[in-house]
Order: structure tokens, then C-alpha cells, then sequence
């Protein structure tokens, strides 16, 4: 597989991630089964989808434990991506970005992952209450003891307003501004926010950023999650713990006026072989937004991994990628 730097620093990953968060957290509680889990993460290191992304959160904890199980025999071959700052309350998640809390939750998503190192510490969401460089530094201090190799900033949910679509503007600009700040106490090696044919904003405002520094990019739902597969009915409904059940783009009606979008995407895939998969194309698509830029696709089912990891071998042309931009506005937006 193609083999991606993430940051200055010249970690190598290979070009397609792991996203684990379905394995444990968001999505229908009833297809959570741990073997299978397992049996995707094996697939995913045994094709070179070696960078694993989780967060403490997911879960709570949960999802760490099971990565704990695989990286127990294979870590030297995983990049182990994880999530910090955010905590689960009984019916919602809370930003936590006090020093202390930090240093408690690397050392308990250590002892979870069974490693003694993270390859790259990402703080899931910033503290309206601690000032952000605060937060940084304790996470810094994590790097000079060894526990923690880089840091990421995690930007999703970031600008999401109403009425941003294709053509629309999301607003990073607080994301942005958080950046620079953070650049001034210790070193930005990647941003994680959602990146899609049918969310491509962070290629506008975010990626030139990342671009110019020498920033990786982690490209969170790449297949909008799930939608772009092509394989989810309209009409056909989430359980109720399912994030996607609460979601205008997950309607009924606004799934079936998306059809025209994957309409499009099965176009590319069939020129370019019977193999080719609509998911495919949209990873490829995210891969071809630049060399920094690594999509973490979610997977919780080992051929799901595999089909993902295959994606790194499709190549867009200029065509390909003029044709898809032509594609019409999704309908839905996030919030």
C-alpha cells in the first residue's frame, strides 16, 4: 500500500486508516460484536491500514480495550491514533481540558491499549473553560515524558451550520484561530476533521493551512458515514441509538434526493473496472485532495476494511475528479 507522512515529524502511515469508533460507539448497538471487530482491525494491519484511530470516549473505554487486545501482538505494526477531552455523562459528552484530567486519561488509555506509547494524542474537543494553551501544554508535557510521540487537533463538528453544502462555506475560522495558537506552544502534527464528496470544506479553509505548515490531515467520515457506500435504503430507518437517526441527512427524504449523488460516483466506479466499489471512489476522491491527507474510514466488519484498504489502489483522473465536482448539492445539512 501507499505509504503517507503525517506532519513535519515524517510519521509514516499507510494511505487508507482505521476508524473504530463503529466498533463500540454511535452506531446500532445491536451489530457490535467483538470477534468481528477484531477480525477487522487484523485485516486492516494485514493490508497496511496500519494507523488505528480511537478516542477514551467511545465506549466509554470499550473501544480501547478491544484495540488493547490486537496491539497486545501487533503493535509494532499499528500507528495508534487517540482521542482526549471529552468525557460521557449519563445522556451527553463533556469537554474536559484540565491538565490534571489529561495526565490521568493518557495513563488509563495506556494501561487500555496495553502500550507505552501513543503515536499521536489528539484533543477531541476544546474546554470552554480552561484557556486551549493550557490544555496544549499539559499535552505537550505528555511528549517529553515519553507517554505520547505527537499531537493532533480534532476539529470535528467544527462550523457545521445550517445550509452548508457542497457549494456552501463552512466556517473554520474559529478552528483556524485555535491552530495558530497552539502552534505557539509546541508543534500541530495533524488536524482530524470530516472531509467527503459530500463535505468537502475542510478542502477549502483547513487544508491550505495544514498544507503550508507541513500539517497531516486526517479525513474523519470520508464515507459520510455509511452513506456513500451506497448500501443503506432509504426509508429503512437507525435504531434509536444510532447517531445517524437524529441526522436531517439520514431521512428518508433526504436520502433518496441523495441518490443522485452516489448515481454519480457508481458512474466513475464502473469506468474504472467491475471491482470498483462507490465507496472506492469517494475514498479515492479524499485521497487525491493531497499527499498529507489520510481518510479514516469506519469499518467494524473485516471485508469492510478490506474494500477500504483496496481504495488506496484506485487512481482518479482529472476527469474523474471534474465530473464528481459537477455533482449536485446534497440535501441535509449536519445541523
Amino acid at each position: 500500500m501507499e505509504r503517507r507522512s503525517i506532519g513535519a515529524g515524517a510519521l509514516t502511515v499507510g494511505a487508507i486508516g482505521l476508524g473504530c469508533m463503529p466498533m463500540s460507539w454511535a452506531y446500532a448497538p445491536s451489530r457490535r460484536r467483538g470477534q468481528e471487530s477484531l477480525a477487522a482491525v487484523h485485516t486492516a494491519l494485514d493490508l497496511g491500514s496500519n494507523l488505528l484511530d480511537t478516542a477514551d470516549v467511545y465506549g466509554p473505554f470499550t473501544n480501547e480495550l478491544l484495540l488493547g487486545r490486537v496491539l497486545r501482538e501487533r503493535r509494532s505494526e499499528a500507528f495508534v491514533s487517540a482521542k482526549v477531552g471529552l468525557r460521557a455523562g449519563d445522556q451527553h459528552v463533556v469537554a474536559d481540558g484540565r491538565p490534571g484530567y489529561l495526565r490521568r486519561a493518557c495513563d488509563a488509555s495506556l494501561r487500555r491499549l496495553r502500550t507505552d506509547v501513543i503515536d499521536l494524542y489528539q484533543l477531541h474537543r476544546v474546554d470552554p473553560d480552561v484557556p486551549v494553551e493550557e490544555t496544549w501544554g499539559a499535552m505537550a508535557e505528555l511528549v517529553g515524558a515519553g507517554k505520547v510521540r505527537a499531537l493532533g487537533f480534532c476539529a470535528l463538528g467544527a462550523g457545521a451550520g445550517p445550509g452548508a453544502g457542497r457549494r456552501g462555506d463552512r466556517e473554520y475560522r474559529t478552528t483556524l484561530r485555535h491552530l495558530e495558537r497552539l502552534q505557539q506552544v509546541f508543534p500541530v502534527t495533524a488536524v482530524q476533521a470530516e472531509l467527503s464528496v459530500w463535505s468537502p470544506q475542510a478542502a477549502w479553509q483547513l487544508l491550505p493551512w495544514c498544507a503550508a505548515r507541513g500539517v497531516g490531515f486526517l479525513a474523519a467520515m470520508p464515507l459520510g458515514s455509511g452513506f456513500l457506500t451506497g448500501t443503506l435504503t432509504p426509508g429503512e430507518g437507525f435504531e434509536p441509538q444510532d447517531v445517524r437517526a437524529r441526522h436531517p441527512r439520514f431521512t428518508a427524504e433526504a436520502m433518496a434526493s441523495n441518490q443522485v449523488l452516489l448515481a454519480g460516483l457508481r458512474q466513475v466506479a464502473r469506468r474504472h473496472g467491475p471491482g470498483v466499489t462507490v465507496g472506492q471512489v469517494a475514498l479515492a476522491w479524499v485521497l487525491a485532495q493531497g499527499p498529507q491527507v489520510v481518510p479514516v474510514p469506519g469499518a467494524d466488519r473485516a471485508p469492510w476494511a478490506a474494500e477500504n484498504a483496496r481504495a488506496a489502489d484506485v487512481r482518479l483522473s482529472a476527469g474523474d475528479l471534474a465530473e464528481i465536482a459537477s455533482l449536485p448539492v446534497e440535501v441535509g445539512a449536519w445541523d
